[in-house]
Formats: C-alpha cells, structure tokens, sequence
C-alpha cells in the first residue's frame, strides 16, 4: 500500500480526510478543510521512559515542586503561587488587549532579580520591543530580545542562553523548517507546541507561548495546541475599558478558579489590589435597575453593578442585549419573571449590563439580574446599601451558593449593610460581618419585600 504523502484537515476540529471538501463532516464548517503534509513522526514529550515497568502509585515520589515568583502577585495566584520550571504556558487573547505587554512586564521583573528571560517575537522588530519596554520601564541587562520565527533557531538560542523564562511571540507565526507546511498551520502549530514542550522539560526551563484567538475567543489551530501544554490562560477585558481579567482555564500544576486584575495605563499594566472599590466608584445612588452582587472569581470575593434597562417596544420581537452574563442566562430568568411574577416582559425590550467590563460566569448573579429588572421595569430604586447573591431556579425558588461567609465579609468592608441571600445561607456563621441579612426562599417573596 502506498504511503499518502499529504492529507486534508480541518482546521476547526482536526477531521483528516485523504481528499479535500468544501465542508467538514465532523463539524459542518466551511472552507475549514486544508492541505497538510504529514510530519513524519515525533519524539514524545513524556517524562518518563516508556520502558519503565509499573510502580504502585504509593511508591511512586512526589517530585519538588519549586515555583519561582514573577514579581507580580496577581500573576502568581493565578498560577498557583508562581511559574514551574519546565512548564509550558499558553496565553491567549483578542489583538491589542495587551498580552505581550504582560509578559514583557513579567520577563523585565523575573530579570531584576537577578534571573535570565529570552523574549522571542516573530511579530515585532527588536527595537520595537525596547520601544515598549522603556515607556513600560522593563529594561533589564538579562533580558534578551530575538527576532525570530524559525524553531530550530530559537531552540538554539535557548540552548546558549539557558533563561529561566522563555517567551515565544506567538505560536502561530513560529514554523519547524523541515516542514513544508506554511506558519501558523495545523501541522506546524502542533510540532511547534510539541517541541517547546520537550526542550522545556529536558531543560528546566518556563516558556510562555502567546497564541492567537478566533473571533469566538477560542485559540486559533487545533484543539490538541491545549492539551499539550500545561496551563491555557485568557486574557479578557474589553478594548474601551482600563480593567483585564487573567483567567486560567487548565493548570496542571494549580488551581483553575483563580483570576488576576489588571488596570491598563500608560505605562502598562498595573495590579489592582481592591478590584470591587474600583468596579463601585462610579456607581449612581437613586436611579431603578441598579443593584450590587456579591461574585466570586475562584476564592476572591467580587463586588460588581449589574444595570438592567426595560423599556416598551411594538416590535413583534423583543430585543435581549446583555453584556457580561450569559445571555441564555438571562433569557431564563426574563421567562422565571413573567410566569411567577406575571410581568409582561414579552413586550419589553431588556438590556443588562455588568458595570466595568467584568464577566460573571456563576449563577450566584442570578438574584441581583431579576432584581435589577424588576426595578426597572417597576421604575422603583432599590437600596444603595443593599447587595444580593443567590441562584434562582425554574420554578422561582432561590438555591444556595458557595462561600456565603466571604461574600458577606466582603460586601461589609465595603460598607454594605443590608443582604438579601438565599435562606438555606441565612444561618451561616458570621464573624466580623455585621451586616443585615435576610434569607429569602423565592423569587416573588424577595419582590413583596423590595417592592410592596
């Protein structure tokens, strides 16, 4: 049988087909199925030898796990309290949002303490590199630059530089010259990653991978880019807003609920130590549709405004805007609303927004979107001392969520004095919170108390 030489793949999910399509037929996307050469095989990047007998796993030694702390504290408690050496970090994000100022930031701090960093960009010159790091104030004598695409020669400058903190700018634009793939291909993005992720274990050393984003936000080549390498991080915020959001989504070496903020000023990016006292600066007191809800982005409690805005309208659809929730999120609650609370909402355009650019993914917000709607559409201000937390269910009951404590803990030291939460967090202990709280078990019961 003769050996196929080239094969198509799709670019959105990885179908090999022999012969091209218009469509792939595992994901239905057009114009996503591409010529590819095949590579011939890889070194494993595993950590052990293949011929090794097995171990009971109680025999088997832990290893030291040692982390080297980059100099910016929201980075290392989104890493888990620092970069592994030998570790391979994906980080990704829409264009301009500032992931390589980031890094750049992380490389100039790790290099002032005494620290080697190796920054590679296959996108930018090196002096437009400097031209950054000095209005950033990230220069440092072990911070080297390179401008360079080819593999094999970034591999080469790691071997003579030996850095503690490889930064390769990006993935995609990097190729393997024995490949007759073009940069940025399946193929080459898959060998590229595969590698790094060898030379990073044989050596030691941390490297950082900057990849490019869909217009879905999901990280452009194939799927297999993030089971690779051990940490996949966003980098989220909104391009008109100041404030950036670190998230991890894999962290094989960490916790994957744990965020970093950043504030993006002139002269980069800068930590923000009270990220609720920033998110409520602005708020307005005695207007409808505003409240306070008290989230958590993995263990750090998070004051945010959510606005909602209901107005009339003749169309024969209705509008549904939202900014910062999921928007099916809302469509339920809008349906919870008007089959228990009987609010005609069906001839309602509804718009809500999260205040700041901050993205709410827990369903603890779902007590403070039904009550920002609902005074709205009341046209009835609520408390400016209120918060609220709590998930709403189909049937309008209000359901427990997670870390009552600190979510109370924190609206206090903001100067909230009054809760509404759900009734099975009512009795939870307390200590140093003095803060009213009331527990409610449903939807329309919180309403008769708010809005009587």
């Amino acid at each position: 049988m003769a050996k196929i030489k080239t094969y198509f793949e799709c670019q959105q999910c990885g179908y090999q087909t022999p012969r091209w399509m218009g469509r792939c037929p595992e994901c239905g996307s057009w114009g996503t199925v591409v010529e590819e050469h095949p590579t011939g095989g890889g070194r494993g990047v595993g950590v052990r030898n293949p011929s090794a007998p097995p171990v009971p796993i109680t025999e088997v030694q832990g290893p030291a796990l040692t982390r080297i702390p980059t100099g910016f504290p929201e980075v290392d408690q989104t890493l888990g309290g620092g970069v592994v050496p030998g570790s391979v970090v994906l980080i990704g994000g829409d264009p301009g949002i500032g992931k390589s100022t980031l890094l750049l930031q992380v490389a100039a701090r790790l290099a002032n303490q005494g620290r080697k960093a190796l920054y590679v960009s296959g996108e930018e010159s090196a002096e437009q590199i400097r031209v950054r790091a000095e209005r950033i104030s990230a220069m440092s004598p072990l911070l080297y630059l390179a401008a360079e695409t080819l593999l094999e020669a970034i591999i080469e400058h790691g071997e003579r530089i030996r850095p503690d903190l490889l930064i390769v700018d990006s993935v995609q634009t990097t190729y393997v010259g024995g490949l007759e793939s073009p940069p940025g291909s399946l193929s080459q993005v898959r060998e590229v990653a595969t590698r790094l992720m060898s030379f990073s274990k044989e050596r030691g050393i941390s490297t950082c991978l900057i990849g490019h984003v869909t217009k879905d936000g999901s990280f452009a080549g194939p799927k297999a880019l993030e089971h690779i390498v051990d940490t996949v991080i966003y980098f989220e915020g909104e391009r008109q807003h100041t404030y950036r959001i670190l998230r991890v989504t894999k962290n094989r070496f960490g916790s994957t609920h744990e965020i970093g903020i950043f504030e993006m000023t002139e002269t980069g990016l800068r930590e923000v130590g009270n990220p609720s006292q920033l998110f409520l600066a602005e708020r307005p007191q005695g207007v409808t549709g505003s409240v306070v809800v008290v989230a958590m982005e993995g263990t750090r409690p998070l004051l945010v405004e959510i606005q909602a805005l209901v107005a009339p309208t003749h169309a024969s659809l209705p509008r549904r805007v939202v900014t910062g929730v999921d928007l099916h999120r809302v469509a339920i609650l809008l349906a919870v609303l008007e089959k228990r609370l009987g609010m005609p909402l069906s001839t309602c355009d509804v718009f809500v927004n999260v205040v700041g650019g901050v993205r709410i993914t827990e369903p603890a917000a779902d007590l403070g979107i039904v009550t920002a709607v609902t005074s709205s559409f009341r046209n009835i201000p609520l408390d400016p001392g209120m918060v609220c937390f709590g998930e709403v269910g189909l049937t309008g009951e209000i359901r427990a969520v997670r870390h009552a404590v600190k979510r109370l803990h924190e609206a206090w030291q903001l100067g909230f004095n009054r809760c509404f939460l759900p009734e099975a967090n009512e009795g939870k202990h307390r200590e140093g919170a003095e803060i009213d709280v009331i527990g409610v078990g449903t939807v329309d019961a919180m309403m008769a108390i708010l809005f009587s």
